[in-house]
Parts: structure tokens; C-alpha cells; sequence
């Protein structure tokens, strides 16, 4: 995931009421940093006789450093803490998303038309031809974002309802990004069978099925087995999504340093979903000479099957042209290990595997972190895309025009461009569509609506 400014530090705003009175907003200031709280926004609350009231939303190291905050603002006169509000918190409460319906309803003709009797007239059409639900229904722009929660972001297994927060922000960017239909599906199982036959008996309410946070190696049997069983896209996104984006860095990262890479050997540290998804991709774009490591012996049995060459970390840091990693494990490159000219790669957040900094130092060509790696580059716009060419899967050459098209929209310097930026989802929608056509995965459009 991005690494925003400050996701090392604790985000806290205080509501004060502070005297309307020049000089008072200053002295709150000085106060705070004097604790040594950095101020990242002040927002004006009400406007009172005496008092105004203001939220000072700050960064801060720790819960003690905003005690020394709140002693320090405290001794300022004319200044009275009114409350702690902790501004993630907020923005959850209530959850992010919802479920509104697109049509409103003004009126008995509209009800008629959008329930009975009038709806039985569109039941009947999708009888006769099933296809004509990408045309009457939501299911063509709807994507379940199914999970068990036992790989959540960094925190590993803690459960569905526990991972419900992330899969609501991914619904959220599937929105805002795509103009998808996300809708988390939490599974109270982690019993490999129990989630294929619930995904499977669930997929006809959907256009596609996005896995998440699922622990390897089950994630990758769930995905291959849905996607064989299945006739809309199956996508488990911690391998994909990440692979896709990781491609698109490495794309930039070689041509900055003015070299291909497809006959570099790569090096892949840290062989779980993330590390899986990029190593199968790369093995399709391509690349002749792949090896790996990971402390799980299973982990390194399946990267050989899929064509990697698994080797101890020193051997691959002795080996490897380019290093890829995605282990979790920060500080677990260490300069004395790196060889010049390498490119290094470490993806790992909040902490990388090595501070590219350091790895510049000690050889590196080129070194970079995993602050803009974000699958939230790639997933909206490869969805999008599988959506309107009513695909049946999501093939690699779907996944490397993604990689290729993000690749291209990142400013110079940069190995990829802003999240945020929608003319890329867009453009990498039309490449993936485009792709699927190519790649025969495409459904063809429905005919013409019987009389």
C-alpha cells in the first residue's frame, strides 16, 4: 500500500476554543511545537462571543508526545481543550460505503415500472436471454470483493469482520476511480473448499470477483479453481493487482538507468502472494532467468514449479541484476549485500527491506521503495476494463497493457504515476479492454432484445 506522509506517526486532532483575540492562534502554535507536534491542518469549527472554536489536527510519535502536547497547549491562557478526536476514526464511523438506488422514486407510474407489474416484462427478456442481464441489471458493473481476512495489509490473520475497513476502501477507489459497484463479501471460513463453493454459489450476482487478503498458498488453489470453474473474471488482487504495478515500476526503473531487462536475471525476496504474482507475470513478459527465496520451504517448491530458480537470500543478492522485495520484513537487505549496478526494488511498507538511500550508496544503479507501488493503480482500471469487454478471465496480456499503460503515465523521474490520477484508470481500462478482445477472453455483445 502507498505510504502517505506521516503513516509512521499518529494522527490526532484536538478541538480547542480559543480566545478571539490577536496573538492566541499563534501561542497555540508555539505550544505545539515546542512538544514537538508537527500541525498538518487547522479548520475553523464556529465562530462564538468570546471563544472560536478550531480543530488542530497534528502528527505526533506516540501517545506520551501528545500528552506533552496537550500539557503544553494546556498552559497557554485563553486556549480550552474542548475534546480529542482521532480523525480516521471518524471518517470510518458509520462505515464508507452504501448501496443507493439510481432510479428515484417520484411516483406510482415510476414503482409500477421498477417493480411489479413492469419488471416481470425484464425477468422474462434475461430468461429467454441470460446475456441480456449486462443490459437490465447491475450485475455487469458489480464486483464482490470477497475475503477471510487471514492476510490483511500488515496485519496478517485477523479475521473478516476485522478486514471489513480495507475492503470498504476498496470499494471506495473502485467507485471513485471506475465507477464500479464494490461489495466486500466476508467469509467466516478459512477452509479452502467452504470458500470455492461459497464464491461459486455466490458469482452469479456479479460481473467479477476480486479475491483479497487471503493467505498463501490457499489464495492461489481458490483463485485457479474459480477461475477454471467460473465464466466472469476471477482476480485475487495481492498477487495481480501488485504484479501489475510492480511490472509498471520495474518498466520505469530500467529505462531510467537505460537498460531492457528481459535477459537481467531477477531476484524475487519474499515468495507469498505479492511475491507469486510478480514472478508469474514477469515469467510472461518474458524474463529468461528468475530466482527467489523465502524462509517457507512450501513457498519456495511452488516458485520452482513456476519456473523460478529458488535460492538462499545471499545467493540471490550474488545473482540477481534486479531485486524485487516483498517480504514485510524491514532493513532485511543490508548495504554489504547489495552489488553495484543492481536495481533494487523494495516494496515492502510501511518499511522496506532497505532504505533506497542506502542502497544507492553502497552500488545500486537505481533504488526505490514501495511508497507509490499501489495496487490501487492497477485493480480499478484492469476491472473496468474486464467489465466492458464482458470478459471471461483476466489473462496476462490484460495485465501487461495495465502494466505498460501506468508505466507510461508517471512524470518524469517518477515509477508511476499518482493514484489519484484518473485519466490513467481510464486509459488503462481502454488498454485492458482492448487486450481482452485480443486475447479471445471477450464475450461478445448481447443480441438484439427479442420482440
Amino acid at each position: 500500500m502507498q505510504i502517505e506522509k506521516g503513516i509512521d506517526k499518529i494522527v490526532k486532532t484536538i478541538r480547542l476554543l480559543i480566545l478571539d483575540q490577536p496573538g492566541y492562534l499563534g501561542r497555540v502554535a508555539t505550544a505545539v511545537g515546542n512538544a514537538g507536534g508537527n500541525i498538518t491542518d487547522l479548520h475553523l469549527v464556529s465562530y462564538g462571543v468570546e471563544y472560536n472554536t478550531r480543530d488542530l489536527t497534528l502528527f505526533i510519535d506516540d501517545e506520551a508526545q501528545l500528552q506533552d502536547v496537550l500539557a503544553e497547549v494546556g498552559k497557554v491562557e485563553g486556549v480550552i481543550i474542548s475534546e480529542i478526536i482521532d480523525p480516521v476514526l471518524e471518517m470510518h464511523r458509520g462505515g464508507k460505503i452504501q448501496v443507493k438506488s439510481r432510479v428515484p422514486l417520484d411516483g406510482l407510474s415510476t414503482l409500477r415500472k421498477i417493480y411489479t407489474p413492469g419488471v416481470a416484462k425484464v425477468c422474462k427478456l434475461i430468461e429467454q436471454t441470460p446475456d441480456l442481464k449486462y443490459e437490465y441489471t447491475a450485475i455487469g458493473n458489480t464486483v464482490a470483493i470477497v475475503t477471510n481476512g487471514t492476510a490483511v495489509l500488515g496485519l496478517g490473520d485477523i479475521g473478516p469482520v476485522a478486514g471489513m475497513p480495507v475492503m470498504e476502501g476498496k470499494a471506495v477507489l473502485f467507485d471513485a476511480l471506475a465507477g464500479i459497484s464494490g461489495v466486500p463479501i466476508l467469509l467466516a471460513t478459512k477452509d479452502t473448499e467452504e470458500i470455492i463453493r461459497t464464491v461459486a454459489t455466490i458469482a452469479p450476482s456479479f460481473g467479477a470477483i476480486k479475491l483479497e487478503d487471503i493467505k498463501a498458498p490457499e489464495c492461489f488453489e481458490i483463485e485457479n479453481r474459480l477461475d477454471a470453474m467460473l465464466d466472469i473474471p476471477v482476480m485475487h488482487d495481492d498477487q495481480h493487482g501488485t504484479a501489475t504495478v510492480a511490472l509498471a515500476a520495474l518498466l520505469n526503473a530500467t529505462k531510467y538507468v537505460g537498460k531492457p531487462f528481459r535477459n537481467d536475471c531477477v531476484g524475487i525476496v519474499g515468495l507469498g502472494a505479492a511475491g507469486m504474482g510478480i514472478a508469474k507475470l514477469l515469467v510472461a513478459f518474458g524474463v529468461r532467468r528468475l530466482v527467489g527465496t523465502d524462509i517457507n520451504p512450501n513457498a519456495m517448491a511452488i516458485f520452482e514449479k513456476a519456473g523460478g530458480v529458488p535460492l538462499s537470500l545471499n545467493e540471490v543478492m550474488q545473482t540477481a541484476d534486479i531485486v524485487i522485495g516483498v517480504t514485510g520484513a524491514a532493513g532485511l537487505l543490508k548495504p554489504a549485500m547489495i552489488r553495484k549496478g543492481q536495481i533494487i526494488l523494495a516494496l515492502s511498507n510501511p518499511r522496506p527491506e532497505i532504505v533506497p538511500e542506502d542502497a544507492r550508496n553502497a552500488g545500486a544503479a537505481f533504488a526505490a521503495d514501495g511508497r507509490s507501488v499501489n495496487n490501487g493503480l492497477a485493480f480499478p482500471g484492469i476491472f473496468r476494463g474486464a467489465l466492458d469487454a464482458r470478459a471471461r478471465s483476466i489473462c496476462n496480456r490484460m495485465k501487461i497493457a495495465a502494466a505498460r499503460t501506468i508505466a507510461s503515465f508517471a512524470a518524469t523521474g517518477e515509477l508511476v504515476p499518482s493514484i489519484l490520477n484518473r485519466d490513467m484508470h481510464k486509459a488503462v481500462a481502454q488498454a485492458v479492454e482492448r487486450a481482452a478482445f485480443e486475447a479471445g477472453v471477450a464475450r461478445a455483445r448481447s443480441p438484439d432484445v427479442p420482440e
